[in-house]
């Protein structure tokens, strides 16, 4: 069934929730399993926990588990926790291991423990295998659950064996091959497999250009690696090239939606990226870290302007401009981070070359700089009746958004070349820092040219 619009999946729970109320178990399952179950996962998470209760009660752990595939990563948690702990179990072994594993990194130490006491052994070796690998690498998002064949098989054994494992794999249109060693060592398309004789051996038909990635691969490499070449799946390698896993495309998405997740966090500087169900003591925690340093910034801005006292005392008007001149930093500085730290994410950079990136940065905020002071020259003169003030103002501006401009972009690039996210010198912090920028810029030319203003 397509995806559901909210005015159709209403009424359609409505005739399941009737169903479930009235304990016709054989109607609710055929109305409930006929969508798809990104529908079902939209409609379960709607519900109140007594509700959900009775869907556990009528559904099979594999097609709760079905479910759980697509509900919102913000509540699994929620939803395994408050179910029957054994019930969860199966629900969990009978989960994609990645998927499991994605829940079961949020859930406390014992927790884990206990689930996977309570599972089947095969699944949870499974699960425990994948469970030790470092976050956000390829280790722990790849599943072990795909299709491999042999060098040394024929086609048609091939065939026999996919047959076999396929109800079980994730993914089959692409095939990995190892050798007697279990080493990767080529990869075959389903298509290739089905039109290629029977008789014919895989290391006869198999293309040896096989992409694949090591375990440690960070995650953000790997979903730039599968969107350049366009990759269905990935295989995942050891040091000395053993398969011990695949990366498939919905992995990717889920990755690349986390990573944009994190990304905005942090440029709008929070720690980390806060739930709606988080409450205003959770949601005040991960603000104040950035928000404190951010408060000592701005106090260091407000010593700088301290120290023009003399500055402000003789030449009053010159207040009326900081919140002009530090906005204007602040948004040209902003305008350049994002710019790199886009670069970065996607891999234009390492193509173009910092320096070229820099340069280019430096060109406009030249370009944007004198046009803005020439522009609040004219204004500012116009306005106030004093050419010295106006070209003050004016160099200022132009001098404030050359600078600004080359640290929005500078800054990430010198992050990024220390192995720091580049997303954390986020919006507020370049913003504050470009404050202290512009308030030198300023006031450093007014107090050098103050016989002119008096």
């Amino acid at each position: 069934m397509e995806h559901l619009e909210q005015q159709e999946r209403e009424r359609l729970w409505n005739k399941i929730q009737d169903a479930l109320i009235h304990e016709q178990i054989d109607q609710f399952r055929a109305e409930f399993l006929e969508i798809h179950p990104y529908d079902q996962a939209k409609i379960f998470e709607e519900q109140t926990e007594d509700i959900r209760f009775l869907i556990y009660t009528y559904l099979s752990p594999k097609e709760v588990a079905d479910v759980m595939e697509h509900v919102d990563e913000e509540l699994t948690e929620q939803f395994i926790i408050e179910m029957n702990p054994t019930f969860a179990a199966q629900i969990l072994a009978e989960m994609a291991t990645d998927d499991a594993v994605d829940i079961l990194n949020d859930l406390d130490k014992n927790k884990v423990a206990s689930f996977l006491t309570m599972m089947e052994k095969e699944a949870a070796e499974e699960i425990k295998a994948l469970l030790h690998y470092e976050e956000k690498t390829a280790g722990s998002i790849m599943t072990t659950e795909f299709v491999v064949i042999h060098t040394e098989q024929t086609v048609k054994e091939a065939m026999r064996h996919l047959r076999k494992e396929a109800p079980e794999a994730e993914t089959i249109y692409y095939l990995y091959v190892i050798d007697k060693d279990k080493r990767l060592v080529g990869v075959i398309s389903l298509r290739d497999l089905i039109i290629a004789e029977g008789d014919w051996l895989i290391a006869d038909v198999m293309s040896e250009r096989v992409v694949s990635v090591p375990v440690g691969e960070d995650q953000e490499d790997i979903a730039q690696m599968m969107r350049d070449y366009d990759f269905l799946a990935l295989p995942v390698v050891d040091f000395q090239d053993h398969l011990l896993g695949i990366i498939t495309v919905d992995d990717i998405m889920d990755v690349m939606d986390q990573e944009a997740n994190d990304d905005y966090s942090k440029l709008a500087g929070v720690s980390d990226m806060e739930r709606s169900g988080d409450n205003a003591f959770v949601s005040a925690r991960k603000r104040l870290p950035w928000l404190i340093i951010l408060l000592f910034l701005g106090l260091f801005t407000a010593s700088i302007i301290g120290r023009f006292e003399e500055t402000l005392d003789k030449v009053a008007i010159l207040a009326i401009f900081i919140p002009l001149i530090a906005g204007m930093a602040g948004n040209t500085g902003t305008q350049a981070l994002a710019v790199a730290v886009r670069g970065i994410a996607t891999g234009e950079i390492e193509k173009q070359g910092k320096w070229k990136i820099i340069m280019r940065e430096a060109m406009t905020g030249l370009i944007t700089g004198i046009t803005c002071g020439v522009v609040i020259t004219i204004v500012v003169y116009v306005w106030q009746g004093s050419v010295f003030l106006g070209m003050l103002v004016g160099i200022s501006i132009a001098a404030t958004l050359i600078v600004a401009t080359i640290a929005g972009a500078l800054v990430p690039l010198v992050m990024d070349r220390f192995n720091i996210d580049p997303a954390v010198a986020s919006g507020p912090f370049i913003t504050t820092i470009n404050d202290i920028i512009s308030v030198m810029i300023y006031f450093g030319l007014a107090t050098a040219f103050m016989n002119l203003l008096l």
